[in-house]
């Protein structure tokens, strides 16, 4: 199966928790506990969405017009502070 790798952006909640975003899948919104498991609801819903997209033959976005997808990868770039 093809993949595809979309940017995805996730940051702390003040009520605790974290949310997943995307600039390359727009209606991506992801919320979990713990990073591990947004980014497991952000890989699910990411796939569920461009499923949706080429089921109902609706535009996917532009970052993902190059290709077909029938699985998606995501890769994450998440800010990590290390003690000096």
């Amino acid at each position: 199966m093809p993949e595809l790798l979309i940017n995805i952006k996730i940051e702390s909640l003040e009520e605790g928790g974290y949310l997943a975003t995307s600039k390359d899948l727009p209606d991506l919104l992801a919320q979990g506990r713990t990073v591990a498991e947004t980014m497991e609801i952000a890989q699910d819903v990411a796939r569920k969405l461009v499923e949706s997209y080429l089921e109902h033959g609706d535009a996917l976005p532009e970052a993902l017009k190059a290709a077909r997808v029938d699985n998606v990868a995501i890769e994450a770039k998440i800010p990590v502070s290390i003690a000096a």
